[in-house]
Parts: C-alpha cells; sequence; structure tokens
C-alpha cells in the first residue's frame, strides 16, 4: 500500500510517515524539497504513481487573509485533479476544531473553503479536525503579550499533543474513508486563561496572564466553545503537564 503524505516533512507529517513506515506502509513524504509544488502541480503526477491515498498537511506560508484562502483553494483544487488522474481512493485532509464557527478569522475561513472543496469534490474523504498543538502555546502567549503582559479569554482550550494529532492523522489514512469529519483533542480542558498561566509557570516564564474575554486570538473574539469540540471527539493520551516536562 503506497500513501503519499503533502507536507511529509513537517512537524506532523514527519510522524505520519515514521507511523506508517512502522506500519509496514509505504509512506512517501511530497513537499517542495522533494521536487512537490501543490501551488503548481508540479510534481504531483509522478508522486501519486500507484498511490491509494493521499495525505494533505500542507500550510500556507503566509496567513494574510487573502494568501492564505489563495494558498488552500488552489493546493486542494491541483490536489484533487491529481488525485482523480492517478485514481487515489482516499483523501484525508487535517484542519482545525471550530474552524467554521470563527468566521473573521482568515486562516481559519480558509480551512472552511478547503474543506467545502473536498466534501463536494466526488472524492472518498476523511477530514481530521484537531484542536490547537501543545507545540504552539507559546506561540500564543507571545501574540497575546502586550507590554509584558498575556492578555487571553477564560473561554474552553483543549490543545493536543503532535504525536496524538499524528495517530488521529494515520488512523484514518488507515482507516476507510469517512466521507465525513472526525475531531480530535488534548484529555484536558480549561479556560485559555488558566491553561496558559499554569503553562508558563511550568516553564518559569514570568510573565503575568490576565483575563480579558475581548482580548482577540490571532485577529478574532471567541465565545466559550469557540475552540473545543462541542460534539463527540477522540482525545489525545499525552497530558500537557507531561509533555513539558519531557520537552523542558
Amino acid at each position: 500500500m503506497k500513501i503519499v503524505v503533502i507536507g511529509g516533512t513537517g512537524l506532523i507529517g514527519s510522524k505520519v510517515v515514521a507511523n506508517l513506515n512502522a506500519q509496514g506502509v509505504e509512506a512517501v513524504a511530497a513537499s517542495l524539497n522533494t521536487g512537490v509544488n501543490i501551488l503548481t502541480g508540479e510534481g504531483l503526477a509522478d508522486v501519486l504513481k500507484g498511490a491509494e491515498v493521499l495525505v494533505d498537511l500542507s500550510n500556507s506560508p503566509s496567513f494574510e487573509d487573502a494568501a492564505v484562502l489563495e494558498f488552500f483553494e488552489t493546493s486542494t483544487r491541483n490536489l484533487l485533479a491529481a488525485e482523480a488522474a492517478a485514481n487515489v481512493q482516499h483523501h484525508v485532509a487535517l484542519s482545525v476544531v471550530g474552524c467554521d464557527r470563527l468566521p473573521d478569522s482568515g486562516y481559519l475561513r480558509a480551512k472552511v473553503a478547503q474543506e467545502r472543496l473536498i466534501e463536494k469534490s466526488g472524492m472518498p474523504y476523511s477530514i481530521v479536525r484537531a484542536t490547537q498543538f501543545f507545540e504552539f502555546v507559546a506561540r500564543i502567549a507571545d501574540e497575546a503579550t502586550v507590554d509584558g503582559v498575556v492578555r487571553l479569554p477564560s473561554g474552553s482550550f483543549q490543545p493536543i499533543a503532535s504525536d496524538d494529532v499524528a495517530q488521529a492523522v494515520t488512523r484514518a489514512a488507515l482507516d476507510a474513508p469517512l466521507n465525513g469529519r472526525v475531531e480530535v483533542a488534548g484529555p484536558d480542558r480549561a479556560g485559555m486563561d488558566e491553561f496558559l498561566r499554569t503553562a508558563l509557570a511550568a516553564r518559569n516564564d514570568p510573565r503575568e496572564v490576565v483575563t480579558d474575554d475581548h482580548a482577540k486570538y490571532f485577529g478574532t473574539e471567541l465565545t466559550e466553545d469557540s475552540l473545543v469540540p462541542i460534539g463527540p471527539a477522540r482525545l489525545g493520551e499525552i497530558h500537557y503537564a507531561d509533555w513539558a516536562k519531557a520537552t523542558a
């Protein structure tokens, strides 16, 4: 069985490739570094020869509203067309929990556009929606810092380890197409302000975390449940406290 992983050299992609290879699957990492350009289509036909599954873990190099929308729409159309020509049987994509609940975010609007293209394509598919990765918690704090103070809302926050995300994507790639979505989140849920307060303290970061329910998360205000699963979800096994100790 051959599975092509777009973005297979990145944070999640490299873990997915390793997981698949460990199970005896021929997993091929495809990226610009390997001569595959999903925006122009260069290299797609060659890498997809004999592939049964394509996993799309690509991400836009720019998060500017117009640029990120152009990236996901163009790349997804190119991937779907190349898959159809190569007789690929399953399209797996990684998306974001709550992306359809935050229309003020240009990045999340682009992820919704990506999902819609996949859903309307006629290609058998599975979409894995994940919450924020543990690896991005520090960036969230940095983005929310003003004059040395971290200002964050108290809405629910349930981040997940990238290893657990990779396991979920691996499972989706090996299973039959869902023709729908599955959501994955970390095992622990808390207010975003509370979670970051604990996370910064664990890393001896002296910044104060102030609760401000009008503080914006990457440009958009959150409601209580904007970033967490509302319905059924698969929970990861790795707790943030354990991950933080292991990566300190």
